[in-house]
């Protein structure tokens, strides 16, 4: 009994054993396959030849990097509010800084108030008559008085008539002032584009939505009054590069008040600053820059400043960026005549120190720096 006993004992030991061998073996045997299993994870490599592949997006470049890249460029801003509550005296550091040279200068539109900030942009531009380009905008447009008091400001020196409401149906501000048109050829705006061209001033139109029957009448206008010069103002603000090609195309006496600031930065763009970059190709004489003094964007006017040198840079042509950012606005400002209040004033002057000059080609812009006492 003993002796079967031991045969048994020896037969489990030997069973025991083979069992931890056989796990051991199997340990041993799933160690190796994980071993030779690992290299096989290709992903990463693939997605590093990707990468190497795929070309490089450039940095954004800053607004400091723009300035000095372009800063060497004039630069005018076309289209500002900042006489209103005199913000010109706080914006003067930022123009010049950023390059800004000259800034077309106005405030309230079209309502009462607008007549004081019209007087703020005139004692800003005596001030310094080689920034400003003061513009008039306190016009009643639906009473016969608005056409005495633009022409008296006009005879005074103001080189444009704007900005103007001439159709408002969502602008927050100027769907709600008191003299606003219904659109473009309403109220006495007829006879202030015949005024208009006999100064030779720009005719700067606040209109929205811009299409339907607003740019209707705006069509209208430019056909029947071929001698005014109208700027579109914001022209690119919630409107198609298609668009403003279609009107430039049929109208040589509009320009486009370009507000960069909106397409770069306002999320209610659905356009980027290259869709227009080949329509200002198309028509490169018609095209200039301006900030709205910020309308709308989260970085205000300088992030409006900013989008003009974006603009600039998308152009990738400096001879056509100069014309768009101070060329053609300065153009139509540099044209105009000495009114003859300004001539008379000038003589007067003359006679008392016994100056002698040619009055007959004086330009405004002449007159303005002899009669602010900025004469070179």
């Amino acid at each position: 009994m003993r002796n079967m006993w031991e045969k048994w004992l020896g037969i489990s030991v030997c069973i025991m054993v083979w069992a931890e061998f056989s796990i051991l073996l199997t340990s041993c045997s799933s160690s190796s396959d994980t071993k030779r299993a690992a290299p096989v994870a290709t992903q990463e490599p693939v997605q590093e030849i990707a990468k190497a592949d795929a070309p490089e997006t450039p940095p954004v470049k800053t607004l400091e990097e723009l300035v000095k890249e372009y800063g060497d460029l004039p630069l005018i801003d076309s289209h500002n509010h900042d006489a209103s509550g005199s913000r010109y005296r706080i914006a003067e550091d930022s123009w010049k800084q950023y390059g800004v040279d000259r800034v077309v200068l106005f405030g309230d539109v079209s309502e009462f108030s607008a007549i004081n900030t019209d007087e703020v942009s005139w004692k800003a531009y005596q001030a310094e008559p080689e920034r400003i380009i003061p513009f008039t905008s306190g016009i009643n447009l639906l009473d016969k008085s608005g056409l005495d008091m633009a022409k008296a400001n006009l005879e005074k020196g103001y080189f444009g008539i704007g900005e103007i409401a001439a159709a408002s149906t969502f602008s927050p501000v100027l769907s709600k002032v008191e003299w606003k048109t219904q659109n473009p050829m309403d109220g006495i705006l007829p006879q202030l584009y015949e005024l208009a061209a006999k100064y030779k001033v720009p005719f700067l139109l606040h209109i929205d939505p811009p299409n339907g029957a607003p740019i209707a009448k705006l069509e209208e206008a430019l056909d029947k009054y071929p001698d005014t010069t109208i700027i579109f103002g914001h022209g690119n603000a919630y409107n198609s590069p298609e668009n403003l090609d279609a009107l430039l195309q049929k109208h040589p006496n509009l320009y486009v008040d370009f507000f960069a600031g909106f397409t770069a930065f306002n999320p209610e763009s659905s356009n980027k600053l290259e869709d227009f970059v080949p329509v200002m190709k198309k028509f490169p004489d018609k095209f200039m820059l301006s900030t709205d003094a910020g309308y709308g964007l989260p970085g205000g006017e300088t992030q409006a400043i900013e989008g003009m040198y974006r603009l600039i840079d998308a152009l990738g042509d400096r001879k056509l960026a100069q014309k768009i950012a101070h060329d053609n606005l300065y153009g139509l400002i540099s044209r105009q005549p000495a009114t003859r209040t300004q001539v008379d004033r000038i003589k007067k002057s003359d006679s008392q120190t016994g100056k002698t000059r040619n009055y007959k080609n004086l330009s405004k812009v002449e007159a303005g720096l002899i009669l602010s006492g900025k004469e070179k």
